[in-house]
């Protein structure tokens, strides 16, 4: 199994990254948090990997810290959230307000992401509640490069409709979050926490 990937980052988008190592390029879905603390193009990057194999499929996922890894394989535990949710999940929530809300048993804040349902944050709360200790502490969130990704507002834009939101939903977001902080728009991450606090 592939548990890590050093290379070039051909191409990366705001859920997806094309790693080139040793000539191969290597197609892995990656969460927004990653996505931030990724390098330029043409620059080496290091992913941690989450490997799936289906039947017909060898899917890759990749995190930019082991401890998002972590997370994400303990919501794989819970019944009805497969790789892609848990991947949106990760997404949707900064990792560490994640851990937090699963603790704290804050379904609110779970149901608010897309593809979790009341029954699924009650399950994700039930089930992991206890298991998260060594999580609660540890450096999830990865630094930001702060290096301008270039048309930030579309990326932003792009998350938010992969994420599942209608796009005229996620366009007024964005404007919203570009009305209250002109500062926003000089780094993703900080650009898609503010649209999506104007969602919510």
């Amino acid at each position: 199994m592939i548990a890590h990937l050093r290379g070039i980052v051909l191409a990366k988008s705001p859920n997806q990254v094309v790693l080139e190592c040793a000539g191969v390029g290597y197609d892995v879905a990656i969460s927004v948090a990653t996505f931030s603390s990724l390098p330029v193009e043409g620059a080496e990057a290091k992913l941690h990997i989450y490997t799936r194999v289906a039947e017909d499929q060898l899917a890759l996922f990749g995190f930019a810290e082991p401890a998002e890894k972590r997370l994400f394989e303990k919501l794989l535990t819970i019944t009805g959230i497969g790789p892609k949710l848990a991947i949106t999940v990760l997404s949707g929530i900064d990792a560490s307000r994640l851990v937090t809300a699963i603790r704290g048993g804050d379904h609110a804040s779970l149901v608010r992401i897309p593809g979790i349902g009341k029954k699924t944050a009650e399950r994700v709360v039930l089930e992991l509640k206890d298991k998260l200790d060594d999580l609660a502490s540890a450096p999830i969130h990865p630094q930001t490069s702060g290096v301008p990704y270039g048309s930030i507002g579309e990326d932003v834009l792009s998350a938010l409709v992969n994420l599942g939101y209608a796009r005229p939903v996620a366009q007024k977001a964005v404007d919203v979050a570009l009305e209250r902080s002109a500062h926003a728009k000089e780094n993703f991450e900080t650009l898609f926490r503010a649209a999506m606090a104007s969602i919510r």
